[in-house]
């Protein structure tokens, strides 16, 4: 992208630059817009989640020294790039990994440490929500976490005046606003899409659930309010203006977009809210979000249930492997290059992997992976054996070893999506394809076309990640035209001229992925046998 400094030098002095931050698992990262949503700075801040007292957790002092570190690089980077400091912004928007818990007092202080996304100890609690509301309640839900405390009877739970997520949090803090975004919202309790606000008959039954605590409060008095893309969820106080820049340049006033979870920037970033439309993730884990046209006619174990910014209802399926075992023979054949004296590169080798394997049989002639390095709940599985399996007749060739290991990194993801594609009959128009997948040319698009039996889209920029999906919310709220949806504002004033590809499903294709998949699910014992025997 070729930057007119002056002109981005005008825009950050005349306070029309928009900032976005995410808080993602690894990284806090700011990114500056201009007024043509391009991204002109950034400054990050690596983190880590710690461990204490068996619970995944950051600290307020680690969440804050780290929004500061983020924002203070953001300040050094369009210092060198543009010679000015930011003291005014158009607007500002926050987003955060979702999910996980964050209960505060009267006094606003937090009760017990921070209980991230991350944290499996709500098994029992997921389980008898999911029963009583007939929906799918992931135990990472800040719904689940809430319940589980209260079945745990910890201390904490009489002295509960507020609940939220760490994007409402940092939101709070900065506003005094007790608000969020609907899409991060959808991971804190179930959303009716039809009115855009928690589910009214579910709050029901929870509160009756607990009617023999008599706490001091009902469910609805302690969630965030509910907030759409576009709408303006307050603005930058003083306080919040210290907080955020040490610098004490930055002046309060700015508007705020609503916080948003990282499910939501990335629908954004990807251009992928409009109804039919979705977006599929793939590296080291694997995810797919597809935009409904209504709501599924029963719930699913495998299928999680969240919205996009402005509300329309999404399926969600997530699976923990993908590509790691690709990657894991990449480098045995690597391996085997050196030892042959070839100077092969590793890029040549996965590019092999993924030209040949479209030259396999359609079916990876009865070869058989599961790349499962970890536990999959799609099928099953907590633990996990990476495993190959050919029988005696099996067409045993490179060709079909990269094919089979290939279908198998979208193996369980198949499985989740068909209960959409076949079971609830969801129409796709198109999906775009993100991540390590995707890296070599039209391969990865062509094996997804396949699974899917739907066009996968690549574009030239992959996006610009989830800071920049929040930057463009914010964006929006001030920009947007009366009457515009965020689905035409992004495509035609953030995604328009951004050229890319598509790749339709070729039938041959998509019947050889279908007789590999039963294959696969026919042979799962096999994986088991694995998990139970080798230690």
């Amino acid at each position: 992208m070729n930057v007119d400094i002056n002109a981005v030098k005008n825009t950050i002095e005349s306070g029309k630059a928009v900032l976005g931050v995410e808080f993602g698992s690894t990284r806090i990262k700011a990114v500056l817009i201009d007024e043509n949503n391009n991204p002109v700075a950034s400054g990050n801040h690596d983190w880590e989640n710690q461990y204490v007292d068996n619970i995944w957790t950051y600290s307020l002092e680690a969440i804050w020294a780290g929004l500061q570190d983020a924002y203070a690089k953001l300040l050094a980077a369009v210092q060198e790039k543009y010679g000015v400091t930011i003291k005014k912004l158009g607007a500002i928007g926050f987003s955060a990994m979702m999910h996980g818990y964050m209960a505060f007092n009267e006094a606003g202080e937090l009760l017990v440490p921070f209980r991230t996304w991350r944290n499996t100890i709500t098994e029992q609690s997921a389980g008898i929500l999911s029963e009583a509301f007939n929906f799918n309640i992931p135990q990472r839900w800040s719904i689940a976490h809430l319940y589980q405390a209260i079945l745990n009877n910890e201390a904490h739970i009489g002295d509960i005046r507020f609940i939220t997520t760490l994007a409402g949090y940092i939101h709070w803090q900065l506003t005094g606003k007790k608000v969020i975004g609907i899409g991060d919202a959808s991971g804190i309790f179930p959303i009716d899409s039809t009115v855009n606000r928690y589910d009214a008959g579910m709050i029901a039954k929870f509160d009756e659930l607990v009617a023999d605590r008599n706490f001091a409060w009902k469910l609805s008095d302690i969630l965030p309010e509910i907030l759409l893309a576009g709408d303006n969820a307050g603005v930058l106080t003083e306080e919040g203006a210290r907080l955020l820049d040490l610098s004490g340049n930055l002046e309060a006033g700015a508007p705020i977009c609503p916080p948003e979870g990282d499910a939501g920037t990335g629908m954004v970033a990807t251009n992928s809210v409009a109804k039919r439309t979705g977006n599929i993730s793939a590296g080291t884990s694997i995810f797919a979000m597809i935009v409904l046209e209504k709501a599924l006619s029963q719930r699913y174990e495998e299928i999680d249930m969240v919205t996009t910014p402005d509300g329309a209802p999404v399926a969600m399926v997530h699976c923990n492997n993908c590509t790691s075992d690709l990657n894991a023979w990449v480098k045995v054949f690597e391996q085997f290059a050196r030892v042959t004296g070839s100077d092969v590169s590793r890029p040549a080798i996965f590019d092999a992997f993924y030209y040949e394997a479209l030259k396999g049989d359609p079916d990876c002639g009865g070869l058989l992976s599961y790349g499962y390095f970890s536990g999959e709940h799609i099928t099953g599985f907590e633990e996990g054996r990476p495993l190959f399996v050919r029988s005696t007749n099996s067409n045993f060739s490179f060709s079909n070893l990269a094919r089979a290991i290939l279908f198998s990194a979208l193996g369980a993801l198949k499985i989740g999506l068909d209960i959409l594609l076949k079971k609830e009959n969801v129409q796709i128009d198109s999906i775009l394809g993100h991540g390590g997948l995707y890296k070599t040319k039209d391969a990865g698009q062509m094996i997804t076309a396949a699974a899917i039996n739907a066009p996968v889209s690549v574009m030239e920029t992959a996006g610009e990640g989830g800071a920049w999906g929040i930057a463009v919310l914010a964006s929006y709220m001030i920009n947007k035209a009366d009457g515009e949806s965020l689905g035409d504002y992004l495509g035609s004033k953030v995604f328009a001229g951004n050229k890319g590809s598509k790749i339709d499903p070729d039938p041959a294709a998509v019947e050889g992925f279908n007789a590999f998949i039963e294959t696969y699910k026919a042979g799962l014992p096999i994986e088991r046998a694995a998990v139970d025997s080798l230690k």
